[in-house]
């Protein structure tokens, strides 16, 4: 692993940006920025010759320790101004989650029940699905939803 010293003596930070500090590579000199992405979409760097999160970096150089996970307030994988990152759990990482493409109601935490033709309210909490109702109308059914998620999901409230 690394120090929060060794960070600073090899980046420079700045705006959620990372740029190197010294020659790395014939083609990466002192100054340039550390750009690569990953195919999941997230900045990653090379440390001798093991390649990290950017946004773990930028954690590090920050606080001075690594949380298990960090996680992204605004979603943007490529967002890594400290003040959009965030130590977190796997479940909190996971509630703070955007709507998935597969979701066929358009609302979060929504789901229709052919059996009741209605429209159901389920959450996830502590590893575990919860049903908080079920609603004639969709939009009232993801109203519930918000406040379900912002009741048990708190500051990791993510509704879209």
């Amino acid at each position: 692993m690394f120090t929060k010293e060794y960070l600073h003596e090899i980046f420079k930070y700045e705006d959620g940006n990372l740029y190197w500090k010294i020659d790395v590579a014939k083609n990466v000199k002192a100054g340039s920025i550390c750009k690569y992405i990953d195919s999941r979409g997230y900045k990653k760097v090379k440390i001798n010759r093991k390649s990290y999160a950017q946004s773990r970096v930028v954690f590090m150089m920050h606080y001075g320790f690594l949380p298990k996970e960090i996680d992204h307030i605004n979603c943007i994988r490529t967002d890594n101004r400290i003040e959009n990152l965030r130590p977190a759990s796997t479940i909190e990482n996971g509630q703070n989650k955007k709507i998935q493409k597969n979701n066929k109601s358009g609302f979060k935490n929504v789901h229709w029940c052919k059996t009741h033709k209605k429209w159901v309210v389920t959450i996830k909490v502590n590893k575990k699905t919860i049903s908080i109702g079920n609603f004639k109308d969709v939009e009232l059914a993801d109203l519930v939803a918000q406040e379900a998620r912002n009741k048990y999901h708190k500051s990791f409230a993510n509704h879209g």
